[in-house]
């Protein structure tokens, strides 16, 4: 160690040494935060936060988010120095293919200790409500005298960028209202970003704007040098329990730098000769690279022990809690393991073509109303359309603090506001902190307001359900400012995301049972405000595979695949055509990603060569022709007008299709059909 610098200072000019040799490495990369933000970093890890990287799944862990997730080369380094499963060999590959420091941090992606992906900006933050929402919840649910379970908190540092981003504003609002004391935010004001300074569109009082939300606020005026104003900050932020807290921290981005205070180092690699003078700087030998004084690894290190104390001391209060509170441990044991409780299958209601007709928005109410008793781990809400959406099963509790009595939170109804974009983010960090399953809910059409949190929750692989409704013309009066005609499409074109469009009971109770079993993505659930016929040939099981015959005839000729709202009208269609002698098969597709994911034998006997497939949907028709070979829908935008009179406009109707059914006939009289399946070794 070199005698003039003491612990605190020799890590913290490791952290502004190895940043730039990690991303100069790559060529690519930002070290400018790292560089300004290791003071606080090296503060929270040091003296807050509590976590074990030998048991990283810890539930009690303090949760850290780098909510400006470019900085991430500052997150790769404490997870090494804390002896996490991240190598220096990993720091090396930095934004390399294949390796486990991508350019943005992942979760899931192979290293412990990152909670939720980062990097589109305000994710981070929005995602962390999320995660003391949950923390929050789970200490009401399972925590007795005496059995702390649950009492983390979650640290969050972010930028001027998340600041700007809506999806923050959405969150940090409600994390406000619901009085999440155990949510600190330390937000880096460096008054830098890509464009230049915050000066040119960024001059708003942060301060103010998060004390209007209801945070506790304070300001750190050296971020640069203070750690002992830093550290008491956050011993007073702990202390407000009623509160979310945000603590502004004033840095110079590129500390150390001969551009430091300057867009310059935001996003680029800093330069071998700038690189050298700032080791010289800070003592460091300029001619090593990616170095790590021993005194650094020993200080790191013996913080993860005592991480590693507090995890075994759990661990034991666990099992204590388990002769106490015999049943509480299994369930929540339960949860930990993402094992469903038994007797869901057996809960989901059932119907016959006898059941009156039903919209499915109100069908997936009935479901609701029948799960929710049996799966604890269920929680969520509606952004502001709780009448609309039919989310609240009957008993439910708002998640709300005790204080406004409106009611706990041991509730698990959550009462979003129209924020659709927070709501997703939100809903991706309770699911990120386990033992509990998210849920988020609004008209279809607005789940392009949430598409960022959407896109990570799938990216994320995280169980997150979307409960959509009010999924086409058939919503009506409302009109096309409403009516999602292309959204089914972008949700389709997304990987690793379950789209379910049920067209009765059983297909709806059938889509909640596939969804909840789906632990690895998210699942979103397009329901119609209009009632539908119960359909003959329906069940739940059947919705596994995506698409099913679910109505056929011996030599049929032709065949109808749709979904929702419009399978009863190609059963209808069927029908007319039938009076004319002409056999045709229906195939219900309530999901086009679980039939894909069947073997081409069962797609074959479901689309058989030389048959051909007319498609009806009362969407775009945007990507239908992978399995149809006409394709039936709405390629404008909607209308206003009561449903049944916007069907008869758009053709949606069986008079109108029975005459296209009889134009396909004639074409492929002479002429084989091209099979729309593709092998799957092509």
């Amino acid at each position: 160690m070199a005698p003039s610098q003491d612990i605190d200072s020799l890590a913290i000019n490791t952290i502004r040494t190895l940043a730039p040799d990690v991303v100069q490495k790559a060529n690519s990369g930002h070290p400018g935060a790292p560089m300004g933000c290791a003071p606080m970093a090296h503060v929270l890890f040091s003296r807050f936060i509590k976590a074990n990287p030998k048991n990283p799944t810890w539930l009690n862990r303090d949760r850290f988010v780098l909510s400006n997730g470019h900085g991430c080369a500052l997150l790769y380094i404490m997870l090494h120095l804390m002896g996490y499963n991240l190598s220096m060999d990993d720091l090396k590959q930095f934004r390399q293919t294949g390796s486990k420091t991508p350019g943005h941090p992942e979760a899931g992606h192979g290293i412990h200790g990152i909670e939720v992906t980062t990097g589109p900006l305000g994710q981070g933050i929005a995602s962390a409500v999320g995660l003391a929402i949950a923390e929050a919840h789970l200490a009401a649910t399972f925590n007795k005298p005496g059995f702390e379970l649950v009492d983390n908190n979650t640290f969050v540092i972010l930028g001027d960028g998340c600041m700007q981003e809506g999806v923050q504003a959405e969150a940090a609002s409600l994390a406000g209202h619901l009085q999440l004391g155990k949510l600190i935010a330390l937000y880096d004001d460096n008054h830098i970003q890509i464009d230049g300074d915050t000066a040119l569109g960024f001059t708003e009082d942060v301060i103010a704007r998060f004390e209007a939300y209801g945070w506790h606020t304070q300001v750190i005026a050296d971020g640069d040098h203070d750690l002992e104003g830093i550290t008491k900050a956050i011993e007073a932020a702990k202390k407000v329990t009623d509160k979310p807290s945000l603590i502004k921290v004033r840095t110079t981005i590129g500390y150390g730098s001969k551009n430091q205070g300057e867009e310059k180092v935001h996003g680029a690699a800093l330069g071998e000769p700038d690189i050298i003078e700032v080791k010289k700087k800070f003592g460091f030998n300029p001619e090593e690279k990616f170095h790590i004084p021993q005194e650094v690894y020993d200080f790191y290190h013996k913080l993860a022990k005592k991480g590693s104390d507090a995890s075994e001391a759990w661990d034991k209060l666990f099992a204590s809690y388990a002769k106490e509170f015999p049943e509480l441990h299994a369930e929540l044991t339960r949860r930990m393991n993402n094992k469903l409780p038994d007797g869901l299958l057996a809960a989901l209601p059932k119907y016959t073509p006898k059941d009156a007709p039903v919209a499915t928005r109100k069908l997936s109410e009935i479901v609701l109303n029948k799960i929710a008793p049996i799966l604890p781990e269920l929680i969520g809400g509606s952004a502001d359309l709780t009448g609309s959406n039919l989310t609240r099963w009957k008993g439910a509790e708002d998640f709300q603090p005790p204080s406004t009595k409106l009611g706990t939170y041991a509730g698990r109804y959550i009462r979003f506001g129209v924020r659709e974009h927070g709501m997703a983010a939100i809903c991706n960090g309770i699911a990120a902190y386990g033992a509990s399953i998210p849920f988020g809910a609004t008209f279809f059409n607005f789940i392009s307001y949430a598409l960022g949190a959407v896109r990570l929750s799938a990216l994320s692989h995280e169980q997150v359900l979307y409960i959509m409704t009010h999924d086409s013309i058939g919503l009506g009066e409302d009109g096309p400012t409403h009516q999602p005609i292309e959204t089914l499409a972008e949700m389709r074109a997304m990987p690793n995301i379950l789209n379910f469009r049920p067209a009765d009971g059983n297909e709806t109770s059938g889509s909640y049972l596939v969804a909840l079993e789906a632990r690895d993505r998210p699942s979103v659930l397009i329901l119609t405000r209009q009632n539908l016929p119960h359909l003959e040939g329906s069940e739940i099981e059947k919705v596994r595979k995506g698409a099913y015959v679910l109505q056929d005839q011996e030599k049929a000729e032709i065949c109808f695949v749709a979904t929702g709202s419009e399978v009863s009208l190609a059963v209808d269609t069927a029908a007319e055509l039938a009076k004319e002698g002409i056999k045709a098969r229906v195939v219900s597709m309530p999901c086009w990603e679980l039939f894909e994911e069947q073997s081409l034998e069962y797609k074959m006997s479901v689309f058989p060569d030389g048959l051909p497939v007319i498609s009806i949907e009362a969407m775009s028709t945007f990507g239908w022709d992978r399995w149809a070979h006409v394709c039936i829908g709405i390629d404008s935008f909607g209308a206003s007008g009561p449903y049944k009179d916007l069907y008869k406009k758009f053709g949606l109707v069986p008079e109108v299709i029975v005459q296209k059914a009889k134009k396909t006939l004639a074409f492929y009289k002479d002429r084989k059909p091209d099979s729309k399946l593709r092998h799957p070794l092509l």
